[in-house]
């Protein structure tokens, strides 16, 4: 009577906070598909309805026409005996014939006309059945899809719009999971659990309904094992749950075990440590052995139990009630007949069904309510950054950068950036160095409105950031990180993602003042190579060329490089500081540099530590007063000196030539 609960016991089923507030809300998806929504409720009462009338049909086929003689012969003992009716000593049907009632005395060939209509009523009967079920799951299939869509595009464009400091404090895989798991698992809620749960309980009422009006006192009877079965329905179901959690738990440390002996298996061989991770890999997949037999014992004593209730169920209908038939008495001051038997049975095998249905999708939607609650979390998540209402866009930008008295903090009451005030003209390039956590990234954030300053104002040609529109800002401040991302698509449409409407001369053009042509021009489709993940196959340093090109081709204004060299070689350092040469000719640009010899011709080095600028020159300048940058600048050429001399085979001239070079 129940089938396949395995499958959706097996989830983890997460409780919601507020099932009310959180359906109202995803309801209000559904509004502009209402026609579907509204087709899906009237199929699901036209479906219901046929399931409730079948059993009576089959009542109908015994009372009306198979055992005509019975209730004949009842009416001929009530005339003769003077009975009143219903004390004959057998019992007269209480069905109305819906196919036509055949008078007493009638031929038998009316009787088998009589079953044929019913007979073909029935067929009908199922076809209806059969067509608005397969119609209600389509129909509502098609609303969840689109309105899952929606939420899916909702949900990814609100993500674009919050701010660095929210992916800072989020994992992106947790969020991946909000678009694709919790969704996936609203899904199968409105797909099919929804449709079965709210089906199922208007069956349950409607059947019960029937029972009471046909015969109160045989209802209940024949519903005394209903109780039982919800209960043992929650008891197997929550011991399951428990018990998949568990799973859970013991499948993700093999999964855990899996990806670390695969991805170190290079320190596992070099440590000869296979046979201890063999074991520890046989032993975490031994316990989730274990947690799954557990489980699944649960699940598979359900079935069986609610199967044998319902085989009480119907033993107490058949039983009791061919008791009383026999007997001739009445039930519930009603007389029972083979028909009502027949119907009763019909009833009580569909009553049992939903039951267990119910309880156990139940827990599924509960699921996807929590599912839902953590995506309509997110959409709730407010951007740190924000227009002003009458933000206005920014002109061209020519290129002078002041800040003045600022401050910055991700956490109130832990100040990342303390005083800081500091003026770069237009095509000035101004140098920030500094030990690691100084604040050198924050401060250059603040030019794009990554973040936004606690204290003071960060302004461009006069401007404050926080007066213009994003969009028109950022389009005009290039930027080259560290750790450059590309895209999987195309070298072409990666160098022209910042300036979709380049065309392919202009793309070559960066890429030649980039140093990257040549190397672009040996990949298998040259600019039109398709690009692995992040940039896979190419080298740490050409995918930092590719980036520096990028940012060439959107001709920004105002350039930031944050640590655009440090994960390159020194060949191809120079390289890329001989095209950055050349891009920052006329440009005003901050430098974020590890690397003290790639900064030497800046026009202004801020030395910021703990996130205050406490000097602040030309490099000449910073040497002379031997300070702080001074010896940050000694240590690195004494690093250097010391790789050099140990790996060249020149007189000490040529090594110090190499060291001068390389600084």
């Amino acid at each position: 009577m129940i089938g396949g609960p395995r499958g959706i016991l097996e989830q983890e089923v997460s409780k919601p906070r507020s099932i009310g507030r959180t359906l109202s809300r995803l309801v209000a998806y559904f509004k502009p598909f209402w026609p579907a929504v509204l087709g899906v409720l009237l199929m699901m009462v036209v479906n219901a309805w046929v399931q409730v009338v079948t059993p009576e049909l089959l009542g109908q086929a015994v009372d009306c026409y198979l055992t005509p003689a019975v209730t004949a012969e009842v009416a001929t003992a009530e005339a003769t005996q003077g009975l009143p009716a219903g004390d004959a000593p057998a019992a007269r049907s209480d069905f109305a014939c819906w196919f036509g009632a055949v008078p007493k005395g009638a031929a038998t060939t009316d009787y088998i006309a009589g079953l044929g209509r019913l007979t073909l009523g029935l067929i009908g009967f199922f076809a209806i059945g059969a067509i608005t079920g397969g119609a209600m799951f389509f129909l509502m299939s098609w609303a969840g899809q689109h309105v899952l869509r929606g939420l899916q595009v909702e949900v990814f464009t609100h993500l674009q719009r919050l701010s660095l400091g929210f992916y800072n404090r989020n994992e992106s895989g947790d969020l991946m999971s909000r678009i694709t798991n919790d969704v996936s698992t609203i899904q199968q809620a409105i797909s099919f659990a929804l449709i079965q749960v709210l089906s199922g309980v208007l069956l349950l009422a409607w059947i019960a309904w029937n029972m009471l009006t046909l015969n109160w006192a045989y209802a209940l009877l024949s519903l005394a094992v209903v109780p039982l079965m919800a209960i043992a329905t929650m008891w197997f179901s929550g011991q399951a749950r428990k018990a998949f959690r568990v799973t859970r738990k013991e499948i993700g440390n093999v999964n855990a075990e899996l990806e670390e002996g695969i991805s170190g298996v290079r320190e596992v061989q070099a440590f000869s440590r296979e046979g201890a991770n063999i074991e520890a890999f046989r032993s975490s997949n031994a316990a989730n052995r274990d947690a799954n037999v557990r489980a699944v014992a649960y699940t598979s004593a359900l079935a069986p139990t609610l199967e044998a209730l319902g085989y009480v169920a119907i033993a107490i209908v058949a039983g009791i009630g061919g008791l009383f038939m026999l007997q001739g008495q009445t039930l519930g001051g009603s007389a029972v007949t083979l028909g009502l038997i027949i119907a009763f049975i019909g009833y009580v095998q569909r009553f049992n069904q939903p039951i267990a249905q119910i309880s156990v999708l139940w827990a599924n939607i509960q699921s996807a309510i929590a599912g839902a609650e953590r995506i309509f979390d997110l959409l709730d998540e407010q951007p740190e950054i924000v227009e002003k209402f009458d933000a206005k866009v920014m002109p061209a930008i020519q290129g002078r950068v002041v800040f003045t008295d600022v401050g910055a903090e991700y956490k109130p009451g832990e100040p990342v950036l303390r005083r800081i005030d500091l003026v770069a003209e237009p095509g000035q390039t101004v140098a920030i160095v500094g030990p690691t956590g100084a604040g050198k990234t924050t401060l250059v954030n603040l030019l794009p409105r990554f973040y936004d300053v606690t204290t003071g104002a960060v302004t461009i040609d006069g401007i404050d950031v926080r007066d213009v529109t994003l969009d028109s800002l950022r389009k005009q401040i290039g930027v080259v990180l560290q750790d450059s991302f590309l895209f999987s698509d195309t070298v072409m449409n990666n160098i022209r993602y910042g300036r979709p409407e380049a065309t392919d001369a202009d793309v070559i053009a960066a890429a030649q003042l980039a140093r990257a042509h040549d190397f672009i021009e040996r990949l298998p489709d040259g600019y039109n190579t398709v690009l692995g993940e992040r940039g896979a196959g190419l080298s740490q340093g050409q995918r930092q060329l590719l980036s520096i090109a990028r940012a060439a081709l959107a001709n920004p204004r105002l350039l930031i490089l944050d640590e655009a060299t440090s994960s390159v070689d020194t060949r191809t350092e120079r390289q890329i500081q001989a095209a950055l040469e050349q891009l920052l000719a006329g440009r005003t640009s901050f430098v974020i540099a590890h690397r003290l010899s790639t900064i030497r011709n800046a026009d202004l080095v801020l030395v910021l530590v703990k996130g205050e600028i406490i000097e602040r020159g030309t490099h000449e300048e910073l040497l002379a007063k031997q300070g702080f940058y001074y010896n940050l600048y000694m240590s690195q050429f004494k690093r250097q000196a010391q790789v050099v001399e140990a790996s060249s085979p020149t007189n000490g001239v040529g090594r110090l030539s190499v060291v001068t070079d390389a600084l």
